[in-house]
């Protein structure tokens, strides 16, 4: 099968606000086959039964970037069926990567052999809304010697600047030229290795250094990464392919930069933030799911807060099983933090979770600063949950205080009723599901196609658990 039969649509829009968020939405749904926006739930009915989460959407675009530095084909397995998976293929696919499907479900092949610049302009199109154009800055530097950035988008959850990601290539070497298209990157004199300190260990600018490092002349080190399990699974993808990286404490990272990388064959971590979804899904309406591939050690951090809330899980081989073992919830504390602290994309889902907890929770995110938006709706169900843009003091706080974190205080239980609402970001809106399914009555949830950027089949998982709702596919 070739990139024909599995990319349906690779046009993109820009975010431009309402409009544009929902042709966005869209054309992310189209990618796979999502062919209604909007979805009214019947609320008040537990979820049980089982489903499958596969490999991570924070891994896997990443790892098919990847493949651009062998020199030899690679296999992915385990690939989830979402919508950032498409794009990603149809972008290697403008610069010559040819991409085939395996015999087993979720298993790709890149072939990188005749790698080739793209218009900038079919660059542009086909990366839509998604971040990941920027991952491909390293492997075309080294392999083609120039690459392009199109204006980017993503979820408006807050402001993610590339400055960490032009400045790291900068640091090895690279040009970079702002145009009215977006921007243009050169090595004339090749890439070398560098000494680099991130001023926040973020994960995508730790993605940019080690994919540029691994073929850099020299050794680069870098400080303040992330290290997050995502990231150590694409430094053995790496390290599969022939690099040479050493993780050191301290969030210290060396790499010695080899001549040439094969290609790889791997299987992809599980997405532990759909598992941790479908997790507080489950204590939200008083079920019992069990998440099929969903691993004990990279949910550490999530399973002490599930469990501090009331709920309870059991670890097995193949899956982990959570359940809400009645009586009431209680309330808690989080700070979100990068790995191993508690994950920003778990709080949106385990809020509408905490409106059922008998007393005060508070949510300190510190990771982005405009990530409390979609409790606007939560409060138009009825929902008490009062958004602090400033944060709030807490000398209790293990996290630092950090310059645009907010906080969220959740006062329950609530009695949630239905309503019309739309999604605004990918968690926020699986958090609108989420809701919908516990509410009394009726709730319509528009825009759908933003959350199949993340979540797999959620449509059927939702029917594979019994929930009472109304989809025109």
């Amino acid at each position: 099968m070739t990139l024909q039969d599995t990319v349906t649509d690779g046009s993109g829009v820009t975010d431009d606000g309402g409009s544009g968020l929902k042709k966005d939405a869209q054309k992310a749904g189209a990618r796979v086959g999502l062919t209604s926006d909007e979805i009214i739930i019947n609320g008040g009915r537990p979820l049980r039964g089982r489903i499958e989460v596969r490999g991570a959407k924070n891994l896997a675009p990443k790892a098919m970037v990847a493949s651009l530095l062998g020199k030899t084909p690679s296999i992915l397995r385990n690939v989830p069926n979402v919508s950032d998976i498409r794009v990603v293929a149809g972008l290697l696919a403008l610069h010559g990567v040819l991409i085939t499907r395996g015999e087993d479900p979720g298993e790709w092949h890149f072939d990188p052999s005749n790698v080739e610049q793209a218009h900038h302009a079919d660059i542009d199109a086909h990366a839509g809304s998604s971040r990941i154009p920027i991952l491909f800055c390293g492997p075309l530097l080294h392999r083609l010697g120039e690459a392009f950035i199109p204006d980017l988008g993503g979820c408006r959850i807050g402001d993610r600047p590339i400055d960490f990601h032009l400045d790291a290539l900068r640091r090895f070497g690279a040009v970079v030229e702002k145009l009215p298209s977006g921007i243009s990157l050169t090595a004339p004199d090749g890439l070398t290795g560098a000494s680099i300190e991130l001023p926040y260990p973020s994960v995508g600018a730790t993605e940019q250094v080690l994919l540029t490092a691994v073929l850099a002349k020299g050794q680069t080190e870098l400080r303040n990464a992330a290290i997050e399990p995502e990231i150590i699974d694409l430094i053995c993808i790496l390290q599969k392919m022939g690099a040479i990286i050493t993780v050191e404490p301290n969030r210290v990272i060396f790499i010695e930069g080899v001549d040439e990388l094969r290609g790889y064959d791997h299987r992809a971590i599980f997405d532990r933030n759909e598992a941790a979804s479908w997790a507080s899904a489950a204590l939200a309406t008083r079920g019992d799911v069990f998440v099929g591939g969903a691993k004990q050690e990279e949910m550490m951090t999530f399973l002490n807060v599930f469990r501090k809330v009331g709920g309870d899980f059991d670890v097995h081989d193949d899956g982990i099983r959570f359940w809400h073992p009645g009586g009431e919830l209680k309330p808690v504390t989080i700070e979100t933090d990068v790995h191993p602290g508690f994950m920003t994309d778990w709080q949106q889902p385990l809020v509408v979770a905490l409106t059922q907890a008998q007393g005060v929770s508070t949510i300190h995110e510190t990771v982005y600063e405009n990530r409390f938006g979609f409790t606007d709706a939560l409060n138009k169900m009825g929902a008490e949950i009062t958004v602090y843009t400033d944060g709030l003091h807490d000398e209790h706080r293990r996290v630092n205080r950090r310059e645009f974190e907010q906080a969220a205080v959740i006062s329950g239980p609530s009695r949630l009723t239905g309503a019309e609402i739309e999604v605004p970001d990918l968690r926020g809106g699986f958090s609108y599901l989420i809701a919908g399914l516990t509410a009394e009555g009726q709730t319509k949830v528009t825009n759908l196609g933003i959350i199949s950027r993340g979540y797999e089949n959620f449509i059927e998982k939702l029917r594979q658990l019994g929930a009472d709702f109304i989809f025109e596919s």
